[in-house]
């Protein structure tokens, strides 16, 4: 006893009989009942007759046992409070017309709300405001693609399997969040939110997997969709960015500058061009820099006397 209520949430695949032989026997017993009235009445045989008229719920009853199972969707059959099986395989089946088919949380379109469907759906919920590693506050949103696995856990594990994964898609994201930060550090050497998506997208769907296995859902894919600062320091940020950015140019702009005046010199050492004191030296190296690493064009200046 205790061994079966362990295992009333495993799914059991049944095999129900198939829907046109089931649909042949409640034809001949339904041209069954309509020759005991006829013949009963004709023969004046009470018993006959009336076991005819009684046949007639017997034969509706047995009409509503008949279903339709499409591609991708699986019907979970409960009798009398107790977990059947679930029919997985599509195709027209006649089952025991006393159970029903269990799904509280119906389909995203409202119809066929008694089948479960097994198609890989996605998850996109609203974005959230949460603080990265650092403290910032940021707003993050994901997009989770999923399926059921197990429909047994799905429907009678959890009250509502859509909106359990919802509540634990914004839990784990808030989670990841909080352990990394927004953008990548100085050193560069830990893993961020937004330079490193590919890690931090196995990361989120790994967490969320573990939280849903409960329900017998499985996360084909997880990843952030939205990624931002938040409004009352994204001004700040975004001036902060800049600043980085103008900084990194200028130290490229600078060693590239270097280069090209070492190259310079050199190859006027090496032709013997003209010679170069040191105070000429250090005038040339001026006056190329500040040619290289100005913002705007340098203006040619024509020299028709000597340097001193």
């Amino acid at each position: 006893m205790k061994d079966q209520e362990k295992n009333v949430y495993e799914e059991r695949v049944l095999r129900p009989v198939s829907g046109y032989l089931g649909l042949l026997m409640v034809l001949i017993t339904i041209a069954g009942s309509l020759l005991m009235i006829v013949f009963g009445h004709i023969g004046q045989i009470v018993p006959l007759f009336v076991i005819g008229y009684v046949m007639i719920p017997v034969n509706i009853t047995l009409l509503s046992g008949f279903m339709t199972v499409s591609p991708n969707e699986a019907a979970v059959l409960v009798l009398f409070g107790k977990y059947k099986g679930t029919v997985r395989q599509e195709g027209f089946y006649w089952y025991n017309p006393f159970c029903r088919r269990f799904n509280p949380a119906g389909d995203a379109s409202g119809a066929r709300r008694s089948f479960v469907s097994l198609k890989s759906m996605t998850l996109n919920n609203d974005k959230q405001k949460v603080n990265d590693a650092e403290g910032n506050p940021i707003e993050i949103g994901v997009v989770v693609i999923w399926r059921i696995k197990d429909t047994a856990k799905a429907v009678f594990n959890v009250d509502n399997y859509v909106n359990f994964i919802s509540i634990q898609s914004d839990a784990a994201i808030r989670n990841i969040a909080r352990q990394y930060p927004y953008d990548i550090s100085d050193d560069g050497d830990e893993k961020s939110l937004r330079g490193s998506a590919q890690e931090i997208a196995q990361v989120l769907r790994d967490e969320l997997q573990a939280r849903v296995e409960t329900a017998g859902i499985e996360v084909v894919e997880a990843r952030i969709a939205h990624l931002a600062y938040a409004q009352e320091i994204a001004a700040a940020m975004l001036q902060r960015q800049q600043a980085k950015a103008i900084v990194d140019a200028r130290t490229t702009i600078v060693e590239g500058a270097v280069g090209m005046v070492e190259l310079a010199l050199e190859k006027l050492s090496e032709t013997g061009m003209v010679e170069l004191d040191d105070e000429r030296k250090a005038q040339m190296v001026s006056n190329l820099m500040v040619v290289l690493c100005a913002n705007k064009d340098a203006q040619p200046v024509v020299n028709s006397s000597s340097l001193y």
